[in-house]
């Protein structure tokens, strides 16, 4: 649904200029509530999600369309202060509570990025792995998105890209093809993008796959 040098992070960043861009259904921020749950740890697999990912003590990685930052706090917590987060999202309502949040908590390993479209505003080679959880959906030029995600990545890093299960129910949102995307559909449009899947997970409502260059 990000980045400095490591250590202490200066004010987060998130008024980059990125070329405009088209979404679909976007998340209305006024309902960000409804992604925090308190059942949600149980059922999102938030450490097996980074253990596929081989996100570790040190590593630099994204947070795409990062809304409140539920994952994103997860993930700066594992990196822990040697790493980096960049807390991505079009959004700049998201962005704010994204930095509130990461305030509260007492983090300073995590830098907010402005993205637009399928422009995700990321650093070059530069990310050890790219999170993208149940934001596949808006992204209407989707080969393009993960062709400029995959830029992102250092030589080895993984992509891994999280979505509900069609015709599931769960948490997620209604069953309907639009909005809840075929894994195969992914896997399509990884292959044209010149990536390939290094991992399959099931995980209670949703799938991951895992890909690299």
């Amino acid at each position: 649904m990000l980045l400095v040098a490591n250590a202490g992070l200066a004010a987060p960043l998130d008024a980059q200029s990125v070329p405009a861009g088209r979404h679909g259904r976007l998340f209305p921020p006024q309902d960000l509530g409804l992604l925090e749950g308190p059942d949600r740890e149980a059922w999102q697999k938030p450490d097996q999600i980074m253990d596929a990912l081989g996100i570790a003590d040190g590593s630099a990685v994204a947070d795409i369309g990062a809304g409140a930052g539920w994952f994103t706090i997860r993930l700066a917590r594992r990196v822990g202060p040697n790493g980096i987060v960049y807390a991505q999202d079009v959004q700049r309502q998201m962005l704010e509570a994204i930095r509130r949040r990461v305030a509260r908590e007492g983090l300073r390993n995590v830098e907010t990025r402005l993205g637009a479209g399928s422009a995700p505003n990321l650093p070059d080679r530069s990310l050890d792995a790219v999170l993208v959880v149940d934001v596949y959906p808006e992204v209407e030029d989707r080969v393009t998105f993960l062709r400029n995600l995959t830029a992102g990545l250092k030589p080895g890093g993984r992509l891994g890209i999280v979505n509900y299960k069609p015709g599931r129910g769960g948490p997620g949102p209604a069953p309907q093809e639009s909005v809840r995307v075929e894994s195969a559909s992914v896997e399509g449009d990884a292959q044209a993008a010149g990536l390939r899947v290094l991992g399959r997970q099931t995980l209670p409502y949703q799938y991951l796959l895992v890909f690299g260059r």
